[in-house]
């Protein structure tokens, strides 16, 4: 308990990292002693109190004052404290994880969220869980049913090929108005984030991976449509974006651990690059739809496997 205690502490910036383990609890940093050091006076003996406080200044412990290993105790129940005090779960904390979750695949399309284990997993209260669940259900994530709770909203072959042909339609229209009124600095700009991308290193973490190829793929695609100059088309992309999310990671997972998919990916962000710049409207419209609907028999595929049409 000790060492995950501290662990988080280090997480949120109150120990330092560079400490073996052994030094981590015997070792407080400026932050940790600003922020934790109240807790400690509401926890401590006053024996503790006493003989941290003789080597501490006005202001409180100085950072190379070492706590005995008797008092060591101490300090987690104050690293406790803090955490538990500075994060409290909130409507949008609740909204955001069990959001990430259901796109992730966590929960299966149709299954029943109790809150229960809502509450378990996430270690937050009904009531911000509830108005997260609203919200969800707003965003076609979740369905309500009365006085029978909530299940994860069913996913279709149907609404896939809507939704991904919706998304395709607009993107196209979107490279259109780019190219018509997109400036120098909109090509650069698009050039930035296709090298962005080619730059890509491989880590470990596989979430890692798939959070940093997406992002920026996602930023070179908002690059590409940003020269359009028309708000309201933008908003309504983001929302296709938002429903397509739960289908796309099915996608996202087939492809960015694949050197042949991402090859391919790779290939067809050129060939739109040099029609984009060449400021061909017809064929980098043509190009889009194609490139954004070449997904779909994958994600397909993958429903399928999974049995959840």
């Amino acid at each position: 308990m000790l060492l995950d205690l501290v662990r988080r502490g280090q997480r949120h910036g109150y120990l330092p990292e560079d400490e073996g383990d052994d030094d981590l609890a015997s070792t407080a940093c400026p932050t940790f002693c600003a922020v934790a050091y109240p807790a400690l006076w509401a926890v401590a003996d006053s024996a503790a109190i006493r003989h941290w406080s003789n080597a501490a200044s006005p202001g409180g412990p100085s950072p190379d004052v070492d706590i005995p290993v008797q008092y060591r105790h101490i300090l987690v129940m104050a690293i406790r404290m803090t955490l538990d005090a500075s994060q409290s779960p909130t409507a949008l904390e609740a909204y955001r994880r069990l959001k990430g979750d259901i796109v992730r695949g966590h929960y299966a399309p149709a299954e029943k969220l109790a809150m229960s284990q809502l509450k378990s997993r996430y270690m937050i209260g009904v009531g911000p869980l509830r108005e997260a669940l609203t919200r969800l259900i707003g965003e076609q994530l979740v369905t309500g049913i009365s006085q029978r709770g909530y299940r994860v909203a069913p996913m279709s072959i149907a609404e896939l090929e809507a939704i991904y042909d919706a998304r395709a339609e607009l993107e196209g229209l979107l490279i259109r108005l780019a190219i018509e009124r997109g400036d120098d600095e909109w090509e650069a700009a698009i050039l930035a984030r296709a090298h962005t991308l080619s730059k890509i290193d491989r880590v470990q973490d596989a979430d890692e991976m798939l959070e940093r190829w997406d992002t920026r793929h996602q930023a070179l695609h908002d690059a590409m449509v940003a020269g359009c100059g028309c708000p309201p088309l933008l908003q309504a992309r983001a929302a296709l974006f938002d429903q397509a999310q739960r289908y796309r990671h099915l996608w996202l997972r087939q492809t960015v651990f694949s050197e042949q998919a991402l090859a391919d990916k790779q290939r067809e962000h050129q060939a739109l690059l040099e029609t984009i710049l060449s400021r061909d409207a017809p064929a980098a419209s043509r190009l889009m739809r194609e490139h954004l609907m070449t997904p779909v028999p994958i994600i397909r595929e993958r429903l399928e496997e999974r049995g959840w049409i």
